[in-house]
């Protein structure tokens, strides 16, 4: 199987991580049906797993927190966040360069460190009201996790809870766009039906808090990895001197419903 990960920005919008597919689809057999009770006591195990995971992360709007992003060992994004007070820092490196994003209040500043049309390599402010649905930069509950642990959580296929380690497996080809971990199959390919039921793990601390979410290697995916820490540390944030406004060139190039 090949694959190649990517910063979707590079080729097809800003800031979200993909790694894209090329394998074709796997013709595998399809399992047997479960028993009904067997079926649904696996469905309570799972339920009771991802309300854990769920309440792990409820930090989010709660207290300040660093999330660390890995795909690969390629693409990493790196960021501070305080929900509370309204403040992020973040930066996005990859093969291509490294991209930086402040936040604060209602503010959101980017610096883009890799060729792209129309676009300079200074420090912009950015409009809110014509950033694209898809590219999200916010302090609304909901679309607060530059980690995006709630689109992780919402592909879970199976989960089993031992303590602080939850496993199971996660459907890859559901996990939505947005910052953090995506994937999608590169053009012309389509995923293997494996991604369906792609392994994962994920561990709580002695808080019940959500520290990590890995996906190993398989199913022609790359490994890749969530973490959060430093819980309640004090994110200052700067503005940056000298930045202007951004240019009608950047916006269509946002998201991954942008211009290639």
């Amino acid at each position: 199987m090949t694959r190649r990960a990517t910063l979707a920005g590079i080729s097809a919008g800003l800031l979200l991580l993909g790694c894209s597919v090329g394998a074709p689809t796997e013709n595998e057999p399809q399992p047997e049906s479960a028993p009904v009770s067997a079926a649904s006591a696996d469905a309570t195990t799972t339920a009771e797993a991802i309300g854990l995971l769920r309440g792990g992360t409820a930090f989010v709007n709660q207290t300040s927190y660093r999330s660390d992003v890995d795909i690969a060992s390629q693409i990493t994004t790196l960021s501070h966040t305080d929900n509370v007070h309204k403040r992020l820092t973040a930066k996005v490196s990859a093969p291509g360069g490294v991209i930086e994003v402040r936040m604060i209040d209602d503010e959101v500043y980017m610096k883009i460190g890799l060729p792209m049309r129309g676009v300079g390599d200074g420090w912009m402010v950015l409009d809110p009201a014509r950033v694209p649905s898809d590219f999200a930069l916010s302090f609304a509950p909901g679309r607060n996790d530059f980690g995006g642990s709630g689109r992780l959580i919402d592909a879970i296929v199976t989960a089993r809870a031992n303590g602080s380690q939850i496993t199971g497996t996660i459907d890859a080809t559901r996990i939505g766009a947005g910052n953090g971990i995506s994937f999608r199959p590169a053009p012309g390919a389509v995923f293997p039906d494996s991604a369906r039921r792609h392994a994962f793990r994920a561990s709580l601390d002695t808080e019940g808090r959500l520290v990590s979410f890995l996906m190993p290697e398989a199913s022609g995916l790359p490994n890749a990895s969530l973490r959060y820490s430093d819980f309640g540390a004090t994110v200052t944030v700067a503005r940056p001197p000298g930045a202007v406004a951004a240019p009608d060139a950047l916006y269509p190039q946002l998201g991954l419903g942008g211009g290639g």
